[in-house]
């Protein structure tokens, strides 16, 4: 090799390596100095790399701690399964899912949490929070699949997404996961958090937590589960609606199959029990008790707010009464409304309903006509115009003109087409008069119906037209019906309640315990407002339109047809029930010329009160103690048509005619 002094090697004395490179592009003397930040610079920006990484750090963990507590898997549901019964305890309907106490990995048998880490997270007790192995093969898994058919989440990861996170499938989502496991796996114990897990877990049927499945699949405690037991409830997380074995008990044995085989490959027992291990079948239980019924549904909301979050089935007593709600179905399952729909309602005088009946089928559709529905009340809305009339000062014996108006264009006509003169306005409101009511109505003042019908209860939009004395406004059926309670009671307003009252307190005022239904309102004037109006009821239930519901009790109500007949209703009470009852069509077409409120709401109303007052009782409690409503008059005598002297024993005037008929016959 040529030495490096040699001078074949080298140019004027200095070696060929040391000299400049005649192609590199020329470096200013001084770039080096100004493109190096100074130290000063450096350490400003690492202070703020370090700071930004520890507030990050610090924000973190105060997320983690305030909306990730670690025993938030220990916790009942918020809204936990409720078995809602009549006042008489008869079962009505079962919501709601099921979530019991949680359990202990260390008090169940061994092979129940072997189960679980065999089929879910082999590698539970050796990782750190994640997965990395199970990932990269759920990864390979999927991309040969051609879409996701494994995941990669270990049973830490899947309590962090049950219990602190959405459904929702983001790198968000996934990322917030990886932190809480991490800090599931720094707070807690292996233990602990398979404990948390299992009593968290969804297992089908509305049924969460390994004790409510244990009792709910095989009707024993969680400590006490066979092996087949075991593996089967493990192999159904992975998809628990359709590996329910009460919905699909094939694809659950199979899939129990292969959690034992997984239990023998991870050594939690031998593969020549995992062979002879029969497959588990489940406890069928009958349930008859429906999942939800009109009156179930508007109640269930009332009992969420009114009993907290615990573990197992919550049982809520309502006000229904099942004899009575018995009776109401039957009596709309059995009118004759030609392919409508019928609604009712009963309720006692103070609000608490008793029976509600929201449409012809609730399998076939389950949209409450008694709550939910919004329709025109018809002449039913007229009790507000003869209410605001009686406070103003007129009686029911006061005259009002019952003839054509017209007010800015619109003309009322009467159903009948009758206009009778001056009237009183009893009969004003018996006939269900039209143009009487309209009168009355603009002479009160429109406003002071509206009154009337907010104290009792009316909360719907009223406009301030004309019509609405006529009832043009939609309201539902059971804040209709309330209102009717308010004249009941002599109370106003009166709110509707599924749930009974909570007993007063000891010491506290009895007064409060009304104060449940009767809120923020006043009671009629006795003398002024409410006997006057028990009487328009009682004639117009038993003199005028509504004369097909009467009853032998002293019966209250008002028929109400909206324009085409599109609505028919019938609201009144007798005895201590309050009923309101609908006929309509969902489309709101009209039905035939003939179905008005007189017609079959009234029949239904009767054919339900009828065998309702035998049972529950027929005594008003609710009205005044010195009422007496008026008596029904004796049909009038019709006179024969036959002359006076034929007014005599028919025996006499056959004998009569046949001697005649015998002299007639001498003289042929």
């Amino acid at each position: 090799m040529a030495d490096r002094d040699s001078p074949w090697l080298s140019r004027s004395g200095t070696p060929v390596e040391d000299l400049p490179d005649p192609f590199a592009p020329e470096v200013d003397p001084h770039s080096e100095d100004e493109l190096a930040p100074p130290p000063r610079r450096r350490r400003r920006w690492l202070r703020w790399a370090l700071t930004t990484f520890f507030a990050l750090l610090l924000i973190t963990i105060l997320w983690l701690v305030f909306t990730a507590p670690l025993g938030r898997a220990l916790e009942p549901l918020p809204n936990p399964a409720m078995l809602i019964v009549s006042a008489d305890g008869q079962a009505i309907a079962r919501r709601g899912a099921i979530k019991e106490a949680p359990v202990e990995v260390a008090r169940l048998n061994k092979y129940t949490p072997g189960a679980f880490v065999a089929i879910e997270d082999r590698r539970f007790y050796s990782h750190w929070g994640i997965d990395p192995r199970s990932i990269g093969r759920a990864l390979i898994t999927n991309l040969h699949a051609g879409g996701v058919r494994q995941g990669g989440s270990t049973i830490t990861q899947q309590l962090a997404k049950t219990s602190f996170l959405s459904s929702d499938r983001n790198l968000k989502r996934k990322a917030q996961e990886v932190i809480i496991a991490f800090w599931l796996e720094a707070w807690l114990t292996k233990d602990e958090i398979l404990s948390r897990y299992l009593s968290s877990v969804y297992f089908g049927d509305g049924v969460y937590g390994l004790r409510a499945a244990a009792h709910h699949y095989f009707g024993r405690d969680p400590e006490n589960l066979t092996l087949a037991q075991s593996a089967m409830l493990a192999g159904m997380v992975q998809a628990p609606s359709r590996l329910a074995p009460t919905h699909n008990l094939p694809a659950a044995q199979k899939r129990s199959r292969l959690v034992l085989q997984e239990m023998a490959d991870t050594g939690v027992i031998s593969l020549a029990r995992a062979r002879a291990a029969a497959s588990a079948r489940p406890v069928i239980v009958d349930a008859k008790v429906p999942t939800g019924t009109y009156f179930a549904d508007w109640v269930a909301p009332q009992a969420a707010d009114a009993f907290a979050a615990d573990f197992g089935e919550i049982k809520v007593k309502t006000t229904l009464d099942s004899r009575l709600q018995r009776l109401a179905s039957r009596a709309v399952a059995n009118a004759s409304i030609g392919g409508a729909q019928a609604a009712l309602v009963a309720m006692r005088p103070d609000g608490r309903v008793v029976a509600m009946v929201g449409g012809n089928s609730y399998k076939a559709s389950p949209f409450n006509r008694a709550t939910q529905g919004r329709r025109q009340p018809g002449s039913t809305f007229k009790l507000f115009v003869y209410l605001a009339a009686l406070r103003s000062g007129w009686t029911p014996d006061s005259k009002i003109s019952d003839t054509p108006i017209k007010i800015d264009g619109w003309s009322p006509t009467n159903s009948d087409g009758v206009y009778r003169g001056d009237i009183t306005l009893k009969e004003a409101f018996a006939r269900s008069s039209n143009a009487a009511s309209v009168r009355l109505s603009e002479s009160v003042g429109r406003q002071n119906v509206l009154r009337a019908a907010r104290d009792l209860g009316i909360s719907t939009p009223l406009p301030n037209t004309p019509s609405v004395a006529l009832g043009s406004a939609g309201v539902s059926l059971l804040e209709l019906t309330s209102a009717y309670a308010a004249i009941a009671s002599g109370r106003y307003p009166v709110r509707a309640s599924g749930l009974p009252p909570q007993p007063a307190k000891e010491g506290a005022d009895e007064s409060n315990l009304s104060s449940l239904f009767f809120t923020q309102g006043g009671r009629l004037d006795r003398s002024r407002d409410w006997k006057p109006m028990l009487d328009l009821l009682w004639a117009a239930a038993n003199e005028g339109t509504g004369r097909r519901a009467a009853l032998s009790t002293p019966t209250f109500g008002k028929t109400g047809t909206s324009q085409d007949n599109r609505d028919a209703l019938f609201v009144g009470f007798a005895g201590d029930l309050v009923v309101g009852v609908w006929v309509g069509r969902d489309d709101n077409t009209p039905m035939a010329h003939s179905m008005s409120g007189g017609s079959a709401p009234a029949e239904i109303w009767r054919a339900f009160m009828a065998p309702a007052l035998a049972v529950d009782g027929r005594n008003a409690t609710s009205l005044p103690g010195d009422y007496q409503p008026p008596r029904r008059l004796p049909p009038p005598t019709r006179k024969s048509p036959l002359p006076s002297d034929w007014d005599v024993d028919p025996s006499q005037w056959v004998g009569d005619l046949m001697k005649d008929a015998e002299r007639l016959l001498d003289r042929l």
